[in-house]
């Protein structure tokens, strides 16, 4: 992949937000409420599938290598935390909403919303199983996969549905306005093309 200098600066930014977002913060077990996934769904609408999945990539990268980037610090040792399956699923879920936006020829708030809350369920398929495998691997705890979605989807889920409602808007009207501007790189992409009526 080919970075411009503006590639960088936006992976750069956005991988800076998340980690923002790991300490603006409601304390629940196992799994903290943050505002990881609003600067995650964000970096999907904005700067695409590929830059968004790669500044949530180097956000995770720079967490692994010991920059205490995540809730609860960082270093190698972050992949047995209960929560870490959510930061691969921002990857993951970056990428989604960025493909997804870049299909979609005509867009509305309606199905900007969706297609946040697509990549955001992706991120819950990929952190639910991996909190119950770390509590029945590593912890050892005998718990059901009840459990692990009650605490890892339940709790947080109407959370992540306003944040989604929120990015929607805000960038059905930004998107338009940063491309016209180039200050969006659509290389590699196909347009959005979002109508403002």
């Amino acid at each position: 992949m080919n970075l411009k200098t503006k590639d960088i600066v936006q992976v750069a930014l956005f991988a800076a937000l998340t980690a923002v977002g790991a300490f603006i913060t409601i304390p629940f077990p196992f799994v903290p409420f943050t505002l990881q996934s609003f600067f995650t769904a964000f970096a999907g609408v904005l700067l695409g599938a590929k830059l968004g999945m790669l500044s949530q990539l180097v956000y995770v990268v720079v967490g692994l290598v010991g920059v205490p980037v995540f809730t609860k610090g960082g270093g190698p040792g972050y992949i047995f935390e209960t929560s870490f399956g959510y930061l691969i699923g921002f990857i993951v879920g970056a990428y989604v909403i960025g493909k997804l936006s870049e299909r979609v020829t005509k867009m509305t708030v309606q199905k900007l919303f969706l297609i946040i809350m697509t990549g955001i369920l992706v991120v819950y398929m990929i952190g639910v199983p991996y909190l119950y495998m770390i509590m029945r691997l590593y912890i050892k705890s005998d718990v059901a996969i009840s459990w692990a979605v009650r605490v890892g989807f339940t709790t947080t889920i109407g959370g992540d549905i306003v944040k989604s409602i929120i990015v929607a808007f805000i960038g059905f009207k930004i998107v338009p306005i940063l491309s016209r501007q180039n200050l969006i790189s659509r290389r590699g992409f196909h347009e959005l093309r979002i109508h403002n009526k």
